[in-house]
């Protein structure tokens, strides 16, 4: 099923692609600036292993058309979607006009996924709902992001954001629900305020979606080897994860159990689906 080297090593359980469950979802250039050569290169070295590639903070809109679409089209390749990021937060503060042709160009440089975020925004659900009404008619599939601490999503500092207050664990909650049931395809949940820029985790936001949801319909932002462990250890390697680029063959090596650290090391397990014989 899976073309690796000492394969005769057994292995936790993970489907092949596409997948639905135990998504590994990577950064594009963001934080690393790199291009299609170095992307080619990865894909070809663990490509089994992603099954969609993000472009964070806009950072697609800095780079030339053409690049951007050779990204997708590298990306569908390796059978991997392509997804916008949040960058919608930044167009729709020039109205429906700019929308509609974020959407359209969105569709020319080949992504699949529209990110509807609004960690810098004040928007109402019904609002959000509109949204991803818009992006389905589109043609994408559509991934509202969703948190709990405003001002998520960017390049804020701890001490900036701990002066904003957090939203309510309930309320995330309800919101992931009414997305999901209006035909969101998936939901990110932020790190910000859970894992990421906290002086202490406070993961009881995570452990409420996943029970009033369940994993295979949110996805976790973890592009920090002790988040995307504790969130494998936690609920097993059929978690979807967001990732960065250079972390994903750290994040599959957790997954099937083929090391780990002192709280995982071979304690990660999930066996393989019986097959019947006739």
């Amino acid at each position: 099923m899976f073309n690796t080297s000492f394969d005769f090593i057994p292995r936790a359980y993970r489907p092949a692609k596409p997948r639905k469950i135990g998504l590994t979802e990577i950064r594009a250039p963001y934080y690393s600036t790199f291009g299609t050569r170095h992307l080619a290169d990865v894909l070809e070295v663990a490509g089994q292993w992603v099954d969609g590639i993000k472009w964070a903070g806009g950072s697609f809109s800095l780079v030339p058309r053409e690049q951007v679409r050779a990204f997708s089209d590298l990306a569908h390749k390796y059978d991997a979607y392509v997804s916008s990021g949040g960058w919608i937060e930044t167009v729709l503060r020039y109205g429906p006009e700019a929308v509609e042709k974020y959407l359209k160009e969105a569709k020319e440089v080949g992504f699949d996924v529209i990110e509807i975020s609004a960690g810098f925004l004040t928007m109402p659900t019904s609002g959000m709902l509109r949204l991803i009404e818009q992006v389905k008619k589109a043609g994408f599939k559509a991934k509202p992001e969703l948190g709990i601490q405003f001002g998520s999503g960017g390049d804020s500092s701890e001490a900036e954001l701990a002066a904003e207050d957090k939203k309510d664990t309930g309320d995330l909650v309800n919101r992931v629900k009414r997305v999901l049931e209006a035909g969101a395809d998936i939901v990110m949940i932020e790190s910000e305020g859970i894992t990421e820029n906290v002086v202490k985790w406070n993961t009881a936001p995570a452990a409420a979606v996943i029970n009033g949801v369940g994993t295979e319909h949110v996805m976790f932002e973890a592009a920090d080897p002790p988040v995307f462990e504790w969130y494998i250890k936690n609920y097993g390697n059929e978690v979807n994860l967001f990732c960065d680029h250079s972390q994903i063959l750290q994040l599959e090596g957790l997954r099937q159990n083929i090391w780990g650290n002192k709280s995982t090391w071979g304690r990660i397990a999930n066996p393989a689906p019986r097959t019947s014989h006739k």
